[in-house]
């Protein structure tokens, strides 16, 4: 009986040194073909002799998600949808920025966290992605549009990422590989809603860009809509956040979703510099994206020119998000995958 085929696309550089022990400077071949050449099958590496081809076809395969739709904005955002192998549908973005693209991907289907103002949590919890399933939404957008220059990934699609943390780290070391896609770790950022021992864990093992989904300026407020609080409070996280060993010149992002009348008054702005104070910080003010079904309504422009002032008068940086995709369900806390497509 044959053994089990092995999806190169799920490996890691020991993963290509095992399979090919004998034979290590293949190992990189095999890797680079992989992951930076974007072959989809063994017989395209044709830098390897055929015997060894052959051999390594009848242990492994290239297995990529099916992209099965793809969604265009007005705005040039575009919203990829890939039906994984067990039938679950994950969504990731493509987003246009001046010189270059940006894409946003998931690492769960589904989420667990039940953040109340994020469609996402309406799926529930269906499963970890797997380090091939991650990784593919940056490879097949770079494969398929070879034209554009995607160089910034950020990981605030579906789910939470620092509950996958391994195929999560795992899909950072690949995609800033020098024999991979070479995404400058500079240019990956991890977005969380506040899950510390991961936060902690992550500052200890690789530097990427650190984004937090704040939201929130009370307990009260932020265990109301975010869950997550309740196991970790605003002074636990904060704490964390300032024992967090920072990259100098870098500053971490704080997302703050305005929900009209929940969060978005000028007293949350002020509470929010408090919070901040002695951080090296940034602050992206998200106004709320309604989807259908949602318990919120988008903040008044007042309010956000309010606490957009608060937070500028007392010398933070803030950049009001504009958000893009809209009109395809595209933008943040709009992804839903298989939600919409098991209908």
């Amino acid at each position: 009986m044959p053994g089990p085929v092995t999806n190169l696309l799920d490996g890691d550089r020991a993963c290509f040194a095992t399979l090919l022990a004998d034979k290590p400077y293949r190992a990189d071949q095999v890797f680079q073909w992989v992951f930076q050449k974007g072959a989809r099958s063994i017989d395209a590496m044709t830098n390897l002799p055929l015997g060894l081809r052959e051999s390594l076809a009848r242990t492994a395969e290239i297995v990529y998600p099916d992209c099965i739709t793809r969604q265009v904005s007005c705005d040039g955002t575009e919203k990829l949808a890939y039906r994984l192998n067990d039938g679950h549908v994950i969504e990731s973005v493509l987003i246009p920025e001046e010189e270059h693209w940006t894409v946003c991907i998931s690492t769960q289907a589904g989420c667990a966290m039940g953040c109340t103002f994020c469609c996402t949590a309406g799926m529930g919890f269906r499963r970890n992605l797997s380090h091939a399933e991650i990784v593919a939404q940056v490879l097949y957008p770079l494969q398929a549009f070879p034209d554009r220059r995607i160089s910034n990934v950020v990981v605030m699609g579906m789910g939470e990422p620092l509950l996958n943390y391994a195929a999560l780290l795992q899909a950072i070391r690949t995609l800033s590989d020098p024999l991979g896609p070479k995404i400058s770790r500079r240019h990956i950022t991890v977005s969380t809603c506040g899950i510390v021992p991961g936060i902690v864990r992550l500052g200890q093992d690789i530097e990427v860009g650190l984004a937090i989904s704040l939201n929130a300026t009370t307990d009260e407020t932020r265990s109301l809509i975010m869950p997550v609080n309740r196991r970790y409070p605003l002074e636990t996280l904060m704490q964390t956040l300032r024992d967090y060993p920072l990259p100098k010149r870098r500053r971490i992002t704080f997302e703050y979703v305005l929900l009209d009348g929940i969060n978005d008054s000028r007293d949350d702005a002020r509470r929010l510099v408090k919070l901040l104070h002695g951080l090296r910080a940034k602050v992206n003010l998200i106004p709320f994206n309604p989807w259908p079904g949602s318990p919120y309504g988008a903040p008044q422009p007042a309010a956000v020119e309010g606490f957009e002032h608060e937070l500028r008068d007392r010398h933070i940086t803030v950049m009001r998000r504009r958000e893009k995709g809209q009109d395809i369900l595209a933008a943040c806390g709009q992804l839903a995958g298989g939600k919409r497509y098991e209908q």
